[in-house]
């Protein structure tokens, strides 16, 4: 009797995970992509592009590098990016695209609010 009750419960539990809105998804997955900027994760930041073909390796270095002098110039200009936080997604399920709204605050107390375009392939949203 306990075993059908876990067993049950577990059903519920995948059941509700799969209706977990496109627009959420893509919009959790835009926010996990810039926390790994924030924290000097460049290489998984770079990874959470989308491309559909393999990339040199040269291409691919060149991509961190940028990603590090941007939060360097984040930290020069506004004493870096403190937070991001979710405001708003709205996602295209025929499309498999996404738009999703992220709000910076910055190190001197200012923020800006900025879109971050997404494309799902192959069940994962990634950055456009």
């Amino acid at each position: 009797m306990k075993k059908l009750f876990y067993i049950a419960v577990f059903g519920l539990v995948l059941v509700a995970c799969s209706r977990i809105n496109p627009a959420d998804k893509a919009a959790h997955a835009a926010k996990q992509y810039y926390d790994y900027l924030l924290k000097g994760k460049y290489e998984s930041f770079v990874e959470g592009h989308y491309m559909p073909d393999s990339i040199p390796e040269s291409y691919r270095s060149g991509l961190i590098t940028n990603a590090r002098m941007f939060i360097k110039q984040q930290q020069r200009e506004h004493r870096g990016i403190k937070e991001t936080r979710i405001v708003n997604a709205d996602a295209d399920t025929a499309l498999h695209t996404a738009n999703v709204f992220l709000v910076f605050t910055y190190g001197d107390s200012t923020s800006e609010e900025v879109n971050v375009p997404m494309i799902e392939s192959k069940g994962i949203w990634y950055l456009r």
